[in-house]
């Protein structure tokens, strides 16, 4: 089950918010029971205080979080729901012994050994094929059954890892309740493809948090943008980027290529922020303050910058865990760059490709440490958001093609070593068929609102409350012809996976 689909609109996310709503009514109820707080020589006495603790007040809501986000999950693959439930159990028995081991040392060995068994997990379901093709090359034939990836194993093993890193570090209390910890990894808006949520982000949050009507309308509101991003935006890019790049390039022309490629950047953009617009969505209008996973990341003047800005929390996630570990700046800082982006280019998936996207990715980085970001200041802004553009744009290249000979050839039709015409009539028409399509996704992955939001107020401040009624108005429009043109789109719709589900 996906988000940008008609039975989640209006079945599952009614029915949901449905029995969460009468579930947070019990919850009331059980809040408002007397409780018994002293007991005298002349016997008990009723308090006219009521409980108020963290494991009271959303014991029902929680119950009906977790028995959609398992039903969500099992929804498209029932039988890895078991591996999920063995994962929590297995990560709540490690962080409890972690939390109840005094002596330093030991607590490293639980934390060793709970970090080694979910690496081991993901690497039994993602990695086995890639490892055994390996061995082959040198004579050593393993023969491994091939093994579908269970959706959303990469997100949901991170975050294991962060619970019990957190808990470890001290950073978050650890969860007593195995129901808690279930309800933290297999949480339906942020399941499938992130944000990667830390558990320190969330821990006071699973059994205490508050809802306001601002809250709600903020998350509706998000998860419209975001339901707009994937099927407006994302799900057309797509069909262009397929046309130009997918088979085997045999007809694309130069121009062709970078068409492909430009339109693969701008829909993997709509595809994997407009996930997390909609998981921040239903997270925030639940109580769950989700971490922000893009920042307007083709604005960056540098590469450096744009992962600062592109899939924030994957990134801040190598950094905290894996990257400072290591030595971070204080030494070896060449090997954990590589290493860092070896790891996160293999995060992505068991393929070549992905493992030279990374090292791509790090070569340029350290490049940049030594040349561009020391004189920085002397570069004109323009020709360092170009120089960004290109290398993103090559980068997405490697991304794009999982057969390495796909690849080359992608390369060599893009910079004209294959004889291809440098641009054809299928171009011309698919820029101007297309050519506001284009324009809308290259506008609004702009920083507009923010600047839009600056006149309005501007404009509007000589009058009360006008600034608000006019935003109010705007939203409400806005969300209903995105709500209106997305299910008119999806009807007949046959695959609305987002891409970011496959890894």
């Amino acid at each position: 089950m996906v988000f940008a689909d008609l039975f989640f609109l209006f079945v599952f996310l009614p029915l949901f918010i449905l029995l969460y709503a009468a579930a947070g009514v019990i919850d009331r109820q059980m809040l408002r029971k007397p409780s018994v707080v002293a007991t005298s020589a002349g016997g008990a006495q009723t308090s006219l205080t009521y409980e108020v603790g963290q494991s009271k007040t959303h014991i029902m809501r929680n119950v009906v979080l977790v028995g959609f986000s398992l039903l969500f999950y099992a929804w498209g693959e029932p039988i890895y729901i078991m591996l999920m439930l063995l994962s929590v159990m297995i990560n709540y028995g490690v962080g409890m012994a972690i939390f109840s081991t005094e002596e330093k040392k030991r607590k490293k060995w639980w934390l060793a050994g709970g970090v080694a068994v979910n690496l081991l997990i993901l690497g039994s379901f993602k990695y086995l094929e890639f490892f055994a093709d390996i061995f082959g090359w040198f004579g050593l034939q393993v023969s491994v059954p091939h093994i579908t990836l269970p959706i959303g194993i990469s997100f949901y093993i991170f975050q294991s890892i962060s619970y019990l890193v957190d808990v470890y570090r001290g950073d978050a209390p650890v969860q007593r309740s195995y129901w808690g910890l279930l309800l933290y990894i297999s949480m339906f808006p942020q399941l499938i493809a992130g944000p990667i949520v830390r558990y320190s982000t969330v821990a006071r949050e699973i059994h205490s948090r508050h809802v306001t009507s601002k809250d709600i309308a903020d998350g509706v509101f998000r998860f419209l943008i975001g339901l707009g991003k994937k099927v407006l935006l994302a799900n057309q890019l797509g069909e262009i980027t397929t046309k130009m790049l997918a088979g085997g390039m045999t007809e694309t022309s130069v121009a062709g290529a970078w068409i492909g490629v430009i339109t693969f950047t701008l829909q993997l953009y709509y595809d994997f922020s407009g996930y997390t617009d909609m998981a921040i969505g239903i997270g925030r209008c639940l109580g769950f303050r989700f971490c922000e996973n893009f920042n307007h990341p083709f604005c960056s003047t540098t590469i450096t910058e744009f992962w600062r800005r592109w899939h924030i929390s994957m990134g801040s996630f190598f950094r905290d865990y894996v990257y400072i570990p290591l030595g971070g700046n204080r030494r070896h800082q060449l090997l954990n760059i590589m290493a860092v982006w070896m790891l996160t280019g293999l995060w992505h998936g068991a393929s070549w490709n992905f493992v030279l996207w990374g090292l791509y990715y790090g070569v340029i980085l350290l490049i940049e440490k030594n040349t561009i970001l020391r004189i920085k200041e002397k570069i004109p802004t323009a020709l360092l958001s170009f120089y960004t553009i290109i290398i993103v744009l090559i980068g997405n290249g490697i991304f794009y093609f999982y057969d390495m000979g796909s690849l080359s050839h992608f390369f060599s039709v893009a910079f004209g070593q294959t004889g291809a015409p440098a641009f054809t009539f299928e171009d011309k028409t698919v820029l101007f068929e297309r050519f506001w399509l284009l324009l809308v996704a290259l506008v609004i992955c702009l920083p507009v609102r923010p600047a839009v939001s600056k006149v309005s107020e501007r404009v509007l401040a000589k009058v009360d409350g006008a600034h608000d009624k006019a935003v109010l108005i705007t939203r409400f429009v806005i969300s209903a012809v995105i709500l209106i043109l997305s299910v008119a789109l999806l009807v007949g719709a046959t695959n609305n996976a987002f891409l970011y589900t496959r890894f």
